[in-house]
């Protein structure tokens, strides 16, 4: 990582010295905690946003990443070297995406926790039948998305997501810092108001690693069952489950 970085933000620590609490919060002041930032941080800079989720919340803060790109990841390194950033390896990756993760990995200062289902495809396919996600895509997702990141926030008060405004109608109201009242605990997009031509130049000036398959007309990566090219005109998520009136895996519902 270029020496720039250190001194481009004053850096904060995470890990085991950092100052957090040792259990985890009561959810009405996580959700007091989620709205006042929610108002306050409106309008400002990634890095700031990012730099209060750490304040706040220590090693009870992560970083959760699909890597299409590491831009999120690399944000919230630059303000707290060692952050972790969970990834949800569902086994139906495209190896274009675990190769962002291995790059993400072993080019910043992150722990990078791939998180993996209870059930192998293989498990999955004798329990439930082989290509679930061609028969019910949301039971699939909740096994092989949902309840593994439920689990590995087991450790975390507060954890960051990289959903844009710009992305889909679904994700137009999306506030920079929020509760999660599904699962308790404050959510933090610090990316929210960025546009594509944000995430674009940040690539260019970090060069941060970025999923090939953007080069080849994917708009929108998941599990290599469920996406497919987008064509000029379309809606950048129309790829994903495209045979299915489904826009969402459930994650950020």
């Amino acid at each position: 990582m270029s020496p720039v970085l250190a001194a481009d933000l004053n850096l904060i620590r995470v890990g085991p010295d950092a100052d957090r609490p040792p259990t985890r919060r009561d959810p009405a002041e996580l959700r007091m905690l989620a709205e006042r930032a929610g108002r306050q941080l409106e309008g400002a800079p990634a890095e700031e946003i990012a730099r209060w989720a750490v304040e706040t919340f220590g090693d009870r803060f992560c970083v959760t990443s699909s890597m299409a790109d590491g831009v999120l990841a690399h944000i919230v390194s630059r303000v707290a070297p060692g952050v972790d950033v969970v990834f949800l390896d569902t086994g139906l990756h495209f190896p274009e995406t675990l190769r962002v993760r291995d790059q993400v990995a072993a080019t910043m200062r992150v722990n990078v926790r791939s998180i993996r289902p209870r059930l192998t495809v293989g498990q999955q396919d004798g329990e439930y039948g082989p290509r679930l996600f061609n028969r019910a895509p949301d039971e699939c997702c909740a096994l092989r998305k949902i309840e593994p990141l439920e689990r590995a926030l087991g450790d975390y008060d507060a954890w960051a997501a990289g959903l844009r405004r710009d992305e889909s109608p679904t994700r137009a109201n999306t506030p920079v810092v929020g509760f999660d009242a599904r699962r308790g605990r404050v959510k933090v997009n610090p990316i929210a108001a960025w546009t594509q031509a944000d995430v674009d130049a940040y690539i260019s000036r970090w060069n941060v690693p970025v999923n090939d398959l953007f080069k080849q007309g994917y708009t929108s990566l998941g599990c290599w069952p469920c996406t497919r090219r987008t064509t000029a005109g379309e809606d950048p998520r129309a790829g994903r489950w495209a045979m299915f009136d489904k826009t969402e895996c459930g994650l950020h519902l």
